[in-house]
Formats: structure tokens, sequence, C-alpha cells
């Protein structure tokens, strides 16, 4: 799901139990009430969402831990009503997407719980519209003992008109993008991992009071919860290289990415290592196309390695005509994407989102990036060559990569710029120039490496919104905190 870094990325807190959960068979419910700012077509306005669930008291390592009996009740004022008045008479369906961060120590997650109503909300003309979805959400597995803490973030809520018989009907749709206000509670429960004698019982912190404290606890063990994730991004060990966020813009994301180009001729693959991207989201637009909605949004990238829209220089390995073992330093220097009219990088980043039911949708996420291969330390068998210090591509090429989101009843796969995933693509490199010192070593490069596209599989880890000061996404200083491993 794509959104304006307004609305990214759960905030994910370590801390203790609801004080006062109240007991039933199998687990406690709770609920929190969280005060959103949500972004309406005409401003941003104040939202009270209740998150309620039936947290169990318990899990095992290894084992599903099973929220159940999980709703999402949204007030929304009564100055919100002019913006949902296209959305006619047969009221409004609703579908909501909560982010919810998973904590275990030091470690994170994020799972996002999709709600819908069962049937078409009337609209009222005035006063507040109150609204509750609800729906099965993921499990979550601990690797293990320690608690476990859910902690509620950012929620997205589409709201469309009902389809009718007549297909020449389009519907309306209005998307909310909400994000919690800060300073206040976010922790909807913490399940006990048994395993850990020193873990307090889920009844030890209850005051009588059905609202969450800010008491805490921590683990002993730094397992990271296991979700049913593609990839599983690790934690920054300082060997990621620096890759600070605007903390001052609130539409800006950084990101780790990493992986694997192939050269075609070469019979072999690159890994290029880890490499910040920075982020500038564009806005989300709603679209009717073919009687199904459409979110779009167009935003940009810019590679940043040391203050260089490039990424870390990295060494290959291949054999040369096919026998003759060749090592050089590749370095991959972007074109940085032309300013706009407002002054702003043009999009190469272009995300498509269709509504196909509730609970089930499919997005598809194009990367284009414009880019100029320059190669420096080469030896040949063992000896230098010296190729001087401008041998790279003729001109810069283009590397477009693609991610695909497939939601299926409520359980979301697959890549999406705000998740983060699996990126792929073909790249066509170009002839070579300015090779070679004394003797014109273009023809080489270009007969060993250009000219038949490459296979390229990038991953991205779930990125760090530096404005938003969320602990445990991003470091105090503003980086992410989770960095991706590269997969062929």
């Amino acid at each position: 799901m794509t959104a304006r870094s307004g609305a990214v990325l759960a905030a994910v807190l370590m801390a203790g139990m609801i004080p006062g959960a109240q007991a039933s068979a199998g687990g406690r419910d709770v609920h929190i009430d969280v005060k959103y700012g949500c972004d309406f077509p005409s401003g941003t306005r104040p939202v009270t969402v209740r998150v309620s669930a039936t947290v169990p008291d318990e899990g095992e390592v290894d084992k599903p831990v099973q929220l159940r009996d999980v709703s999402t009740e949204l007030a929304l004022p009564e100055a919100g009503l002019p913006d949902l008045a296209g959305l006619g008479e047969g009221g409004a369906e609703v579908e909501t997407k909560l982010t919810m961060g998973v904590a275990q120590g030091d470690h994170t997650a994020e799972s996002v719980w999709i709600g819908t109503t069962d049937d078409p909300v009337a609209v009222p003309d005035a006063g507040e519209f109150t609204v509750t979805s609800s729906g099965d959400v993921p499990s979550v597995t601990a690797g293990s003992s320690g608690g476990l803490t859910f902690t509620a973030g950012k929620l997205t809520a589409l709201l469309t008109s009902p389809k009718t018989a007549d297909p020449a009907a389009e519907p309306s749709a209005v998307m909310l993008n909400c994000v919690p206000e800060p300073d206040q509670v976010l922790e909807l429960g913490t399940v006990r991992i048994a395993g850990d004698p020193e873990w307090p019982s889920p009844q030890s912190s209850a005051t009588g009071d059905d609202t969450a404290s800010g008491d805490s606890g921590t683990s002993r063990d730094e397992a990271t919860p296991k979700l049913d994730d593609p990839v599983k991004p690790t934690l920054q060990d300082g060997k990621a290289p620096p890759c600070v966020g605007d903390q001052e813009d609130q539409f800006s994301l950084n990101a780790y990415v990493t992986g694997y180009a192939n050269v075609a001729k070469l019979k072999g693959a690159t890994l290029f290592p880890v490499a910040c991207s920075q982020i500038e989201q564009g806005a989300t637009v709603i679209k009717i196309q073919d009687g199904l909605v459409h979110i779009f949004q167009d935003s940009s990238v810019l590679l940043d390695y040391r203050g260089k829209p490039q990424l870390p220089p990295a060494t290959g390995t291949f054999l040369t005509f096919g026998f003759m073992p060749t090592t050089a330093t590749l370095e991959m220097t972007q074109i940085p994407p032309a300013d706009g009219p407002d002054g702003k990088p043009s999009a190469n980043i272009h995300s498509d989102l269709k509504i196909l039911s509730p609970g089930n949708s499919e997005g598809t996420t194009t990367i284009d990036l414009q880019l100029q291969l320059r190669l420096r330390d080469v030896k040949v068998n063992g000896v230098a060559l010296d190729v001087g210090a401008n041998c790279r591509t003729e001109r810069p090429f283009n590397l477009p990569l693609q991610g695909k989101m497939v939601l299926k009843d409520g359980v979301q796969t697959g890549y999406t710029l705000v998740t983060g995933g699996v990126l792929t693509g073909q790249v066509t490199l170009p002839p070579f120039s300015g090779c070679g010192v004394g003797e014109d070593l273009d023809d080489i490069f270009t007969a060993s490496i250009s000219g038949v596209p490459g296979y390229v599989k990038q991953v991205q880890a779930p990125p760090c919104a530096a404005a938003q000061h969320i602990p445990t996404v991003c470091t105090e200083d503003g980086q992410p905190v989770q960095v991706p491993k590269p997969q062929r």
C-alpha cells in the first residue's frame, strides 16, 4: 500500500501490559483509543480510533500467536462530512489497513491488519460519522521467549460507494491517510512467550483501569519476531553505510537496498553492497478506471553514498571471453532526475494500487533509474590492466525495476514502497568508451559486457520516516534500523 510519509511506517515502541484488561477464555479483551491526524481531501482533521482485540495471555516459541475478535472503530468528525458527499445515498463500503508494530526485545517487524464493513454504512447529514471494520489478522511467531508487544501505527481507510447494477455507474472513493498524534499510548498488548521465568505474568501490572499505561518490560532474548515475509531484513550492525533521513520533511523516506546484477555475456553475477536510497513521496491520487478504484502515487528516489548519487563500489570477478579471469571495481552512478516545476525531482517511482474488493487488491510499483557504469582497478588473470580514470559506458542507461503486491483475503504479499520487498528487472549496458591508457580498450569491454540484457534482483528493506522520530524503526539520528539481505 503506497502512502505519503506522513502516513507511513508503524510506531514500534517496546512497552508493558494493558492494565486492567479483562480476562476471557484464551486471552484478554483489550482496547486502546488512539488520536490520529487524517488527510481528508479538504485538509488534515482529527480522528479518534478505537482498536480492540482479544490478546492471548501466553504463547510458545515457534508457535503462532493469534489475536482474535479484532476491530477498528473510526469516529470521523462532522467537519469531514462534505468530503464524503460524493459517495452518494447508498452509503460507504469501508476497508481499513492498520499497520501494527510487533516488537520483542530490540527487534521489530510489522503486520498489516485489514478490516472491512459487512454492509455499506450510511453517511449522516450531520454529526460524527462512526464506522467499525473487522477481520481476521495474520498470526505472528516468536523465535524465542520473552514479551511480544503489539503497537498501533499508521492507518489508511478507503471509503467507496457500493457497486450498482448499472455498469455505467462508476463508484466514488475517498482515501484517508492517518498518522498517530505524538505523545500518546499506542501499545495494544503484550503476549508472554513461555520460557523466560523472569518475564512478568500478564496480570502483574493490572491496575483496574482498561487503558494502557507507560509501564514497560523488556525481553532478555533478542530473537526477531517472525512474519510470513519473503524478505528477512537484519538489524543495522554498523556495516551498512550512513543513510540519514530528512527529519524536517514529512514526505521523506530513507531505505537500504542491496542485490545482484547479472552480466549475461560473462555468465556471472555481481553483488552490490548495501546502499542508501532517499525517497520523496508524492501525492496520492484516486481514479476510477474500468469500474475499479485505483490509487496512484508518483514519487522520486535518489541513491546516496557519501553524499553522491551512486551505489557503493562493488567488486566483480568474471571469466572474460569464457576463460580469462577478470576482476574489476564497478562504480554505478545515478543520473539524478530533473527538477519539476515545483523545484522537486521529477518522479521516477510510479505506484498503482487496484482495489478489487474489500480485503483484495493488486499493486504494481515501477522504478526507473538512469545510471552510468565506470570500471576501475581491473585485473586480468591477476595482472593489473590500466584502463584509465574514465572507462565507462559511453552514455547513461535505464534500469527499470518492478515490484508486485497482492492482497488476498486481507493477507498481503510482495513489494510496496513503504513495506519493502523484492524488485526485479533487466538492464542492457551500452558500449564502453574512454578505456585504456596508451591503447584503446573500448572494444574489449564492449564485446565482453555490453549489448545483452542482464537480470537484476534488488531487495529493499522497510524504510525509515525520519521526520516521524519512530524508535526502533529509525535510529536516533534518523537512519533505517532494518538492513536487507540479497537474494539470487
